[in-house]
Order: C-alpha cells, then structure tokens, then sequence
C-alpha cells in the first residue's frame, strides 16, 4: 500500500495545477499591499494625506520624547488646532505609572483632551493617540501620522456641526516609556473612568495598509461594523489572537483594561526604521497615512452616529476576506468547522485505506514524521539569523527587523523546500505518496482544533485549508472520466491555502523579523505540506519498496532538493550584497557615557555585539570593572572618557518604618530622568511629585538581569520627587542611582556619527549618566 492518493496520465496537469496555485499565493500576498492612493490638499471634503503631511512639517521633524521641548511645543499645536476647529481643550498634568517584573515607572505626563459634546448621546466615542516619540528618531509614523490624521479628522468633524454622541480626541503623553499618559488618563480623569468605545491608532514601521490588529473582548459587532464603514477594511481575527498572546503592549491595553470597547489600528512593513532616525517624513509612505486616516475618518463619523450600548457584546467573531469578500461569523463555529475538517481528512484517509491506497499503519507513520521536516524547518530558520549575525555583526542591533530582508526570505523559502523535498523522497517508497500526503493533512485539521480551544479566531486559518484541500482530494477521487477533473478539483481544494498562509507568513515576517525567521518558514513548510496530493501529479507511481533500510532514491531523484538548496545559498549571498549599510539604510550603533560620581572616572560603554568602526574610537575591551557597581545589567564593551563637573544625583533618606523607607531624589545637573537600583526585592512603591496626585503601584517578581529591583522616573521635576519603597524584610539596601540626559553632544571628545550610522533603539543608549550608589 505505498500508492499515489491522486493519478492522471496527463503529467502536465501536475504543472498547471501548482502554476495556479503558486499564482494564487502571488496574488493574495500582492493585494494585501496598500492601494489607497494620497488625496490632495485640494479636496478639502475628504481626508487629505497632503495636508496631513503639513501638520507633520510642524512637529515631527525631531525627537519628541516625554518632558522634552520638541513635546511641548508638540502639545502647544496639537491645542491649538483643536481649538481652533472647536473643540473644547484642556491638558491633564498627572504622574502616570506602569509595572514590570521587579519594575516601577513613573513620569510626568500632559494629555492633550480635546472634547465635542454631542447633541444627543448614547455614549463617549473616544480616538487616541499618543504625541510623544523615542528619543532616537522624530517619530513621524510612530506616532506622528496618527497625531495628524486625528487633527485632520476634528477639522472635519468640527466643520459638520458636531455629532450625536460625545467625541473625545485624546492625545496621550509618555506611551514610549510604558503607556504612561493612557494609564494617567483612565486612572485619574473622569472620561477616562467613564468608559466608551475607543479608537486607538499606532504605526510599528514607515509604510504598509493601515491593520485593524487588536480589539476588544466582545468584537462581534465592532469588527462587522468595521468591515461595512472604512472603504478598504484590513486586519483579520487571527491578529487579534496572536497579539492576545504575544507580551506587546500600547495605549489600547489600558483602555481595554478600564472597560472600553474598541478596535486598534497600526500600519507595520518596513519596520527596520521603527523607533529609529529613519522614521522620518522623508520615509513616511503617505499611502499608510492615506489609509490611517480614511479608516479613522469613516469610523468616527460612524460610531459619532451610532447607537453605542448597541455595539457591546460578550460574543467574538471570526472574520477575514478573500479578495474582495468580507467572511465573518461567530466565533462560537470554530469548533464545529474544526470538526468538520477533522473529519473530512479522517473521511479522506478511510478512502485511501478501503482503496487500498495506504494503509493505517504507514498513515500514522507519516503524520508523526511530518514533525521531521517542520522542526528541520524551524531550526533552519534559527540557524539562518545565528549565521547572519555572525557574518554581519551588526544585525545584532536590528533585532532582526532588516532593511531589505528580501533574499533572506526566499532563502527561508529554500530551507523550507528542501527539507520537505528531503523528507518526502526520503520516505515516499517507504510510506507511500498517499499516506504522506494525508499524514501532512492531519496537521492543519489538528492546529485548527487546537487554535479552536485556545484562539478560536485563528482556527479559520487552519481550519478551511485542511478542510477544503481534503474535500478536493475526495472529490479528485471521484471516477469522473475527464482527464482534467483531479486538476480542478485541487486547484479549487488547495487555493484557499494559497489565499491564507503565504500572506500569514509575509505578516510574521513584518511582524517578528527574521530574529524568529523559523516561524515565518513554518508556514511556508505548512504550505508546501499541503501541496503534496499536486506534486504527486508531476511524479510516476513509486518504485515497489526494497525493505532495505539504508536504501535511498535514485541519484537523479536529489536534483531538484540539490537545486533549491543552491538557490538558498544563493539567496544568502546576495542578500549580504544587497542589504549594506549606506546613509539611506543606515547601521546601528550603541554607546553611553557613564560617570562613577564616587571615584570620579568616566567610562564609554556599548553593548554592541562587535563595535561598529564608529563605536570602536571610543571602546576597546570588554573589561567591566572601571564601570560603577550596579550600572551594568550584561558584559559590555568600555573605553576610558575625559570626566565631566557635574554633581551626582541625590537620594536623601527622609525616615523608614520597618522594611519601607520614604526618600527625595532628585538630579541636581537637571538630568531628565532618574533609575534607582535596589540590591533587593521590590514590592511596593508610591511617587509624589509636585502638582500632581500621588501614585502607589505594586510590583511582583525581580528583573531579569542584574539587581531585583528597580525604579525609574522619566521627566523628573527639577526640584525632585519623593519615593516611599517597600522592601519586603529588609531593613538595609543598597540603591544605585543613575540619572540620564540625551544626547551625547556635551560629552568630552564626542564625534557625530557617519552618515550611514545612527543611534540603536536601545533607550540606554546615547544618554550621559551619572551614577552613584548609597546604602539606605
């Protein structure tokens, strides 16, 4: 029983099929692309990316971190355009905090809220984002485009006379340094404390279609209201699944957790220049900014209209497109289309066994050795990013997210052929083609009742290809006497794999970079698996089996796997040719200036893998001890520095009970941020800083690196702030006390960068510390 599942004499069919499927994946990766094209200043009814772009020439042409004065000139126009388009505007000045294990963050944050009473309202449509930027780049896509879509949208809206519900534009401070503005907002204000539905607009690159990626518990009615408002709708149910599950955060979490119903938009591809120098206008495709803002006018205007208590639910949907049509259903039938596709392949293999095709023995055989070629895949791809780094250091910094990742996914492509082609001829007169056909089945149908359990959104994706390409197997079978039958009946079975996983493994390659590059191949592999019952086409029937364990196919058989593996390798070269650094694609480079306020000696640190040349004037070994004791959370490499005259921040013991110790701290060089270290486990901490409220958060767990405990508080006030620290049964700690200022202009013998190298994302890096240790 090693016979094929599917036969024709026409072998050509073989090739037609695989074309029109291959052509079907092409086509679906191709339109997920971003099509809307930018809308003139001119069209002063719709939303223009032109003049959307001119809001951007006024605020996002430098850094605007939390405290800075880029941001509250940033704050100053935001106010400014929304009063002048009529809304009622005020600035929340408040202490934002946020939690880590073994972590507390504080800073000082001034939310812009810009209020439109609505006529007649069921409720409070809030749109949000955040003003304030990394301190390494100008930040116009993260989150400038947003900030200008929403002007655009209140000069709109204002200009229609209002709306029926409460409209809220909400732009929040402090969402780099850990949501801080968000977390201030549904804390202490009362339109934060009073729920509504929420629009929230992020960007994790400088281009792509605008994604509807995250949402509410509940999505039902949103999500369809979504698909029927925004003229392009993109995003489907499995982002929303995955990113529950992934430990990613942005001003939409703490929204969400207040009880907010809403969706949370983000554009995504070339993330090589996010948080970086390059998120810049110059790079600002204004097609995202085009798209971000018809999807951000359209569902405004609608929820401003709508009846809101209406849209809350307790169901999730499942919801996608293919091609131009919108799929949505509840949730609640991912188990029974789970099912039903389990069943359908089980139905496929009892044909195949009544036939004697394959028999049960070899069919489970090779479902469990379909673990073979993924996990070969998986480690492959791994081995793929290990090897990158070690021929060019510097990927290293880029966390995997490339410039032009190009030739190294379709090397990962390679590796994903030829360890399936190597598996399959392997085992395909030992098993058989039918059984290693229905053996590669049974993993889509077992993911899509596993995904139906823990993320029933995602089941579609595994769901409907197991489903359907064995239901086209089945009717292939059929004893239809044209010789072209099996070929349709594939093509129809196997293209909704095509429509699905090539585009699922082009977002987890935006999404995830090739640092993960094993998952991206995983789904190409996935792919490639269900594709098996087509290859068969192309192939005679297998050789009756030897017995021979050590007997291998023909030296000829090894062609086609030899031939994918070259162009893998292939792929690698050039792209090591293609991706250089040069000033339009610029490496990354690390460095800080650290001060020992106790001996007076000043040190370069980096944490670059191996320096870049501009890195290298200033560091030369990896010899840590000339740093100050509890700087350093991992090895770096150092280099002597000409010290500077500066005092070194104060932390003043104000009284302890027990294991609690209130303390000021402040930075008399005005640094505008302060990290406390503790020798010992945190668990709870309060900030009062003046003018605003007090703060007290919890804190579970320690850090990860280094010393248990930490505080940091960003913008720190020059007259200090107060902290009181909970050191569960310790009487006697030891506290490191760093502040930061950015840029590294004012450190003795700095040199600016090359142009075709900038400052890492790293936050440690391009800051001047001074760090002193007490004992308290």
């Amino acid at each position: 029983m090693i016979r094929k599942l599917i036969d024709t004499p026409h072998r050509l069919l073989g090739v037609v099929v695989l074309l029109i499927v291959a052509g079907v994946g092409v086509l679906s990766v191709w339109a997920e692309g971003n099509r809307r094209e930018p809308v003139a200043a001119a069209e002063t009814a719709q939303f223009s990316a032109e003049r959307g772009r001119a809001h951007l020439e006024r605020f996002a042409t430098e850094p605007r971190p939390l405290g800075s004065p880029a941001s509250d000139r940033t704050q100053d126009y935001i106010a400014g355009q929304l009063r002048a388009a009529g809304f009622e505007v005020e600035i929340q000045h408040a202490v934002g905090a946020s939690t880590a294990p073994g972590l507390a963050a504080f800073g000082r944050v001034d939310n812009v809220i810009a209020t439109l009473p609505g006529r007649d309202p069921t409720g409070t449509v809030l749109v949000a984002s955040h003003f304030d930027s990394a301190a390494t780049g100008p930040g116009a896509s993260d989150d400038g485009a947003a900030v200008a879509a929403m002007l655009e949208v209140g000069r709109l809206i204002g200009a229609q006379g209002g709306t029926r519900n409460n409209l809220v534009l909400l732009f929040t401070d402090g969402e780099e340094d850990g949501l801080l503005g968000a977390e201030a907002f549904v804390r202490e204000h009362p339109l934060g404390r009073a729920g509504g539905v929420v629009l929230n607009w992020e960007a994790r690159g400088v281009s792509g279609p605008s994604l509807m990626f995250e949402t509410s518990r509940g999505n039902a009615e949103l999500s369809a209201l979504f698909a029927e408002t925004v003229p392009d709708p993109r995003g489907d149910s499995s982002m929303v699944e995955i990113y529950r599950k992934l430990p990613n955060d942005t001003d939409f979490t703490e929204f969400r957790e207040a009880g907010f119903d809403g969706l949370n938009f983000a554009y995504i591809e070339q993330p090589a220049y996010y948080h970086t120098a390059g998120d810049s206008l110059a790079n600002l495709d204004p097609r995202s900014l085009q798209h971000h803002g018809e999807n951000m006018l359209a569902m405004t205007r609608t929820l401003a209209a709508a009846d809101l208590p209406a849209l809350h639910t307790d169901r999730d949907a499942t919801y996608f497109r293919i091609g131009p049509l919108s799929i949505h259903y509840p949730s609640a039938l991912a188990w029974p289309l789970a099912a039903l596709a389990a069943a359908l392949v089980v139905g496929l293999a009892v044909v195949a066994r009544r036939r004697e095709l394959a028999s049960t023995p070899r069919m489970v055989l090779a479902a469990v050795s379909v673990l073979l070629p993924l996990g070969a895949v998986i480690g492959l791809g791994q081995a793929l990013w290990w090897l990158l780094v070690a021929l060019r250091p510097g990927y290293h910094m880029m966390n995997g997210l490339l410039y032009r990742p190009e030739f190294y996914e379709a090397a990962l492509a390679a590796l994903a052929g030829t360890a399936l082609l190597v598996w399959y001829l392997l085992l395909r007169v030992r098993l058989g083609p039918a059984a290693l056909a229905i053996g590669a089945l049974a993993w889509p149908a077992v993911l899509g009742l596993v995904c139906a359990a823990v993320a029933p959104g995602a089941a579609f994706l595994f769901t409907l290809p197991a489903g359907l390409a064995a239901a086209g197997a089945l009717l292939a079978m059929l004893p239809v006497r044209w010789a072209g039958w099996p070929a349709v009946t594939l093509v129809a079975g196997l293209s909704i794999s095509a429509v699905f996983l090539p585009v699922l493994a082009r977002g987890v390659f935006d999404a995830v970079g090739l640092a993960y590059a094993g998952a991206g191949a995983a789904c190409l592999a996935l792919l490639g698996l269900l594709l098996l019952p087509a290859i068969e086409l192309l192939l005679p029937e297998p050789e009756p089996f030897t017995g021979k364990p050590w007997a291998v196919p023909p030296t000829r058989a090894w062609a086609v796997p030899a031939t994918v593996a070259v162009l893998g390798i292939a792929a690698v070269g050039a792209g090591l040719v293609v991706d250089t650094a040069d000033p339009a694609h610029p490496q990354r480079s690390h460095l800080a200036y650290v001060l020992d306020a106790e001996t007076g000696q000043a040190h370069w640190a980096s944490a670059e893998l191996h320096p870049t040349d501009w890195t290298g004037q200033y560091v030369r070994d990896r010899d840590n001890s000339g740093l100050p004791a509890g700087y350093a959370r991992e090895t770096m490499w150092t280099g002597p520095a000409d010290p500077i005259d500066v005092h070194a921040p104060r932390v003043e013991l104000r009284h302890r009970t027990g294991d609690t110790v209130t303390m000021h701290v402040s930075s008399p060089r005005g640094a505008s941020s302060l990290i406390l270290r503790f020798d010992r486990p945190i668990d709870l901490v309060t900030a009062a800083s003046p003018g605003a409220a007090p703060v007290t958060v919890p804190v579970t767990g320690t850090r990860p690196k280094g010393q248990p405990g930490e505080i940091r508080f960003r913008d720190l006030p020059p007259e200090g702030a107060e902290l009181t620290v909970r050191t569960p049964g310790a009487d006697r700690v030891r506290v490191t006390a760093i502040d930061e200022s950015h840029g590294l202009t004012d450190a003795p013998g700095f040199r600016p960068r090359p142009a075709d190298t900038i400052a890492s994302i790293r936050p440690d890096g391009d800051v001047m510390v001074v760090v002193r240790n007490y004992r308290l």
